[in-house]
C-alpha cells in the first residue's frame, strides 16, 4: 500500500536552510536535473557542482517523483529562489507550511538535530510523509517525541547517506571472511553533533544492533568516541573539524582478517538514499527498522553526554 495517492506522480517539497549544508541544491538536482550555469553562480558550495558535473545526463531523475516546491527558512546563507533557479524547482513558498496541500511528501534537508522536531511537526500533523536528514535528533526529549510519533503510525524516515555508500556495501552484506569482528574505526570532519552520525551509520549496518556504551574524548578540534558492542567488538569514531581529507575512512578488523576502505562517490550515496525514500512512499515499507535509528540517536546523544560529563562512560540504557 502506498503512502501517497499517486505513486507514479509524486510531488515532493524540500525545506530548510542551514549553514554549511547544500542538500537543497544537490538533492533537488538529483531529482530534477539542474542548470549548470545557474548552479555555478548561485550555489555557495563549489563541491556540489563538481560532483554533479561528473554525472551523465541520464543519471538524473528518480522514477515517479519530482521536487515541485521549496522553502529555505533558516540561516544557511542562500535563498529558495537561488535553489529554484539552480535545481529547476517550479514553486517557491515563503513558509514551509505553505506547501501543505500542494505536495505528497516532504524532505527536511537540514542537519541540525535540535531543529527537526519543530520542522517536522506541521507536516506530521498534516499526515505528510517525511524524509528527515541526519541526525534525526541530538537530545533525549526530541527522540521521545519521534518515538511517540512512530508508535502513532506517523510516516517518516531518517538516515545518513553513508548507509548507502557503495564502497562499504560488501561489508554490509557479509564480514564472514574477516572472522569475528573485534575492532572498527570510522572518521568524519566537522563536528560530532552534525557529522558524527555519518561515521556511526557507516559502521552500524556492519556491526548490527547491540551497542552498549559510549565514551567521548574531547580534543582541541573535535571529538573521539569509543563504543562497545555486545559482539565483543569495539569501535572508535573520530570527528575532527577540519579533517576533510579523512572523511569517510573505514577500517574493519576481525579474528581472521582486516580491510580498509573509503567513501568516494557522493552522488551514488545520495541518489540511492533518495531512491529508498521514494520506494518507501510507494510501498510503505521502511528501508530498515526504525529501531536502528533509535539506537543510532542514542549513540549520538550518549557521545554528547559523555563529553559534557568529562569522559564518563555512558550506557545506552541510560538514554530514555
Amino acid at each position: 500500500m502506498a503512502l501517497v495517492k499517486n505513486p507514479h506522480d509524486i510531488k515532493i517539497g524540500i525545506v530548510g536552510c542551514t549553514k554549511g549544508n547544500g542538500h537543497p541544491y544537490s538533492w533537488s538536482a538529483i531529482f530534477n536535473g539542474y542548470d549548470k550555469e545557474q548552479i555555478s553562480k548561485k550555489c555557495p558550495f563549489p563541491g556540489i557542482a563538481l560532483y554533479l558535473n561528473k554525472e551523465p545526463k541520464e543519471s538524473f531523475g528518480i522514477n515517479g517523483a519530482v521536487i515541485t516546491h521549496i522553502s529555505c527558512k533558516g540561516n544557511g546563507g542562500f535563498s529558495a529562489e537561488d535553489v529554484s533557479a539552480s535545481s529547476l524547482i517550479p514553486n517557491v513558498t515563503e513558509e514551509p507550511e505553505d506547501m501543505i496541500g500542494e505536495v505528497d511528501a516532504v524532505i527536511i534537508a537540514t542537519d541540525i538535530g535540535a531543529e527537526h522536531k519543530d520542522r517536522a511537526k506541521p507536516f506530521i500533523k498534516a499526515g505528510i510523509p517525511l524524509f528527515i536528514d541526519k541526525p534525526l535528533v541530538d537530545n533525549e526529549e526530541d527522540l521521545k517525541m519521534f518515538i511517540q510519533w512512530a508508535k502513532e503510525g506517523k510516516a517518516f524516515i531518517s538516515s545518513s547517506s553513508m548507509r548507502y555508500c557503495k564502497e562499504f556495501l560488501p561489508w554490509r552484506l557479509s564480514t564472514h571472511e574477516l572472522g569475528a569482528l573485534r575492532f572498527l574505526t570510522a572518521t568524519s570532519s566537522k563536528k560530532w553533533e552534525t557529522y558524527g552520525i555519518h561515521a556511526l551509520e557507516s559502521i552500524f549496518p556492519i556491526m548490527g544492533p547491540g551497542f552498549l556504551t559510549a565514551q567521548s574524548i574531547p580534543t582541541k578540534d573535535g571529538t573521539i568516541v569509543h563504543l562497545t558492542h555486545k559482539r565483543r567488538a569495539d569501535a572508535i569514531i573520530a570527528v575532527i573539524s577540519d579533517m576533510y581529507g579523512g572523511f569517510g575512512s573505514l577500517q574493519i578488523c576481525g579474528t581472521e582478517g582486516h580491510v580498509q576502505t573509503a567513501f568516494t562517490d557522493t552522488f551514488y550515496s545520495f541518489k540511492t538514499q533518495l531512491e529508498a525514500f521514494v520506494t518507501y512512499l510507494k510501498s510503505e515499507e521502511k528501508p530498515f527498522p526504525f529501531e536502528e535509528t533509535i539506537e543510532l540517536m542514542k549513540l549520538l546523544i550518549a557521545g554528547i553526554k559523555s563529553r559534557e560529563e568529562k569522559g564518563r562512560i555512558v550506557a545506552l540504557e541510560e538514554i530514555g
